[in-house]
């Protein structure tokens, strides 16, 4: 089965980089003339996506002014949060518009370059619940880790400082079944993933792609340097 739609939560603040990006949600931060969303957009697009539901939240109608409800061959969807749910439920609140039973999610403040027909055809190899795209890393102190033997999640580790582990790339395949669960505000990382490691098939694709996240200043200015050549890449 080819997986053509993607959840991309984008209902953050980006509250760690308010001295170099104000008054717009996170990942609308203008990398060389363009926001940070667009990359992401464009990176799907060339990967033959052709449907994306944005959840949104803080100031939305700014991204829903910018790209409407089609980019490129993307058609747009806007899964409005009226309050904060957390990451899961903002998930959650996204899937009336998915229509398969498997969908790639991204976050929306980072960009991994993963191949995602290869991650998408691990996931349904392995039948799992949720896929995680993984790269190794050295000296990691700002990301929590995760345990790994053969290829299924066994631990998802807090943050701190290990010389060499891998990380949460922020590229999933998620199985809808995943949230059959009755709360509306929850947490993907801490209430699904962490929660049902042991007892649900969560995956890692291991990949050493280009990553990067956009959350503190100095990797905010990382991307204006490395992106536009990562992009230009998929041309």
């Amino acid at each position: 089965m080819k997986l053509k739609e993607c959840v991309i939560l984008v209902g953050g603040q980006g509250t760690r980089l308010r001295s170099v990006v104000q008054d717009i949600p996170k990942p609308m931060a203008d990398i060389n003339g363009k926001p940070f969303l667009e990359y992401l957009l464009y990176f799907l697009h060339c990967q033959g996506c052709n449907h994306a539901v944005l959840s949104v939240g803080y100031k939305h109608e700014i991204i829903e002014n910018y790209f409407g409800n089609q980019y490129l061959n993307l058609k747009i969807d806007y899964a409005i949060e009226k309050e904060p749910l957390g990451t899961g439920g903002g998930i959650k609140n996204s899937l009336g518009f998915i229509t398969q039973d498997n969908f790639f999610l991204l976050n929306g403040d980072s960009f991994f370059d993963v191949n995602l027909a290869q991650l998408a055809e691990f996931h349904f190899a392995k039948n799992a619940f949720v896929t995680l795209s993984v790269k190794e890393m050295r000296n990691v102190d700002r990301y929590g880790t995760l345990n790994i033997e053969g290829d299924r999640i066994i631990r998802f580790n807090e943050k701190m400082f290990i010389e060499n582990g891998f990380i949460n790339a922020g590229v999933y395949v998620v199985s809808k079944q995943v949230f059959d669960i009755q709360q509306e505000k929850f947490s993907f990382e801490k209430d699904i993933l962490e929660a049902y490691v042991n007892s649900l098939p969560f995956y890692a694709f291991k990949s050493d792609g280009y990553f990067i996240d956009i959350g503190i200043p100095e990797d905010y200015q990382k991307a204006q340097e490395e992106l536009k050549k990562v992009i230009s890449s998929h041309l």
